[in-house]
Formats: structure tokens, C-alpha cells, sequence
């Protein structure tokens, strides 16, 4: 949980909803915007949905915390992922 910058240099906010977490951006170009819905699979893991806040397509996604560091990855079909690291604010 928590504000956390973006490779693309904006802030998302995570936060507790629906027993999961959702990811909102909260700065830059698409502030406002949800762009996110994981659940806890254990261990820093955290499986769910990711959308992509200019195309406004929503893909596979999962996420993996290691210290000040979030690991995104959104995927289709599962082989063609595309991966950002975010850091702790």
C-alpha cells in the first residue's frame, strides 16, 4: 500500500478495496485514473488485472514486492508480457 512512482514518472496510489488492493493514478497525464486490481497469492506475490492508462486495454497481470521495489508485469496471452519497476515513495 501505498504512493508509488511509475517508470513513466507518475504517482499510483495502492490501496485496500474489496479484499484485494486497487491501483489508482494520482499524477501525470491520466491522474484519476484506476488502472489496476491485484490479490495477495502470498510471500510479496500479488496476482490481478492491469490497464494500460492510454489505450484503456486491460491485460493479465501480477506484481511481486521486494523491499522499496514493486515489480509490474501485464501480460496476453501469457507469453507477451511487458514489465515496469516502481519505487516506494
Amino acid at each position: 500500500e501505498g504512493r508509488w512512482k511509475t517508470d513513466a514518472g507518475s504517482t499510483a496510489q495502492i490501496s485496500s478495496c474489496s479484499g484485494g488492493f486497487c491501483i489508482k493514478l494520482v499524477s501525470g497525464s491520466h491522474s484519476g485514473k484506476q488502472i489496476g486490481r491485484m490479490s495477495a497469492t502470498g510471500k510479496g506475490a500479488y496476482k490481478g488485472t492491469i490497464t494500460d492508462p492510454a489505450s484503456d486495454k486491460t491485460y493479465n497481470g501480477d506484481a511481486t514486492l521486494n523491499g522499496t521495489s514493486l515489480k509490474m508485469r501485464g501480460c496476453v496471452m501469457a507469453v507477451l508480457c511487458r514489465s515496469q519497476n516502481w519505487t516506494k515513495m
